[in-house]
């Protein structure tokens, strides 16, 4: 199976950009856990993530694309992984990622079936949009640089899509189809 992460810093069309593949492809896609998480968290308590959140998150992503793996035979997108978690663990907690987290990404770069075949990291390039959830508009260079630091550290395969909605969805399926002719 074909698995494909949308990566990268808030408000870069992930969740958009996932939707779209999915209907071109007539395929599951595997929504951000993360921020279902939080919207309930802030309409229960009014609070933000908090250090104890991340594990909880983190099992629901995975449990997520489980179940959504179980569904597909040939190609599953994936808006997001515990990459992206792990990214925004440490830099919004000083350099700290939970154990789990930490072990979990160290079991994506090991070649495995039911590893991700490729990573598509969303450049900065279409306006940032305010919600509740979001909340480094003037910090996207830098993020966009710590994401494509981690996928180099972590030896994983990528591409970046910039450019308008349309360029990034042409470009990704061009990626795609090449993996799915390969495979």
């Amino acid at each position: 199976m074909i698995k494909v992460v949308l990566y990268g810093p808030e408000s870069t069309g992930k969740t958009t950009l996932a939707k779209q593949l999915a209907v071109y492809y007539n395929t599951e896609w595997v929504p951000e856990f993360m921020r279902e998480y939080l919207e309930e968290k802030w309409e229960r308590d009014r609070k933000l993530v908090s250090r104890e959140d991340l594990v909880p998150i983190a099992k629901g992503q995975l449990a997520r694309e489980m179940e959504a793996s179980s569904k597909v035979d040939k190609l599953l997108i994936c808006d997001t992984n515990l990459l992206e978690l792990k990214v925004y663990s440490e830099y919004y907690y000083n350099g700290y990622c939970p154990e789990f987290i930490e072990n979990q990404v160290t079991n994506l770069s090991a070649v495995e079936e039911d590893n991700y075949s490729i990573y598509l990291l969303t450049y900065i390039d279409i306006p940032w949009e305010a919600d509740i959830l979001r909340d480094r508009p003037h910090n996207r260079e830098e993020m966009f640089r710590i994401f494509e630091a981690e996928l180099k550290k972590q030896g994983l395969h990528y591409k970046i899509l910039k450019g308008n909605e349309k360029e990034r969805f042409n470009k990704a399926i061009e990626i795609i189809d090449a993996l799915l002719f390969k495979h």
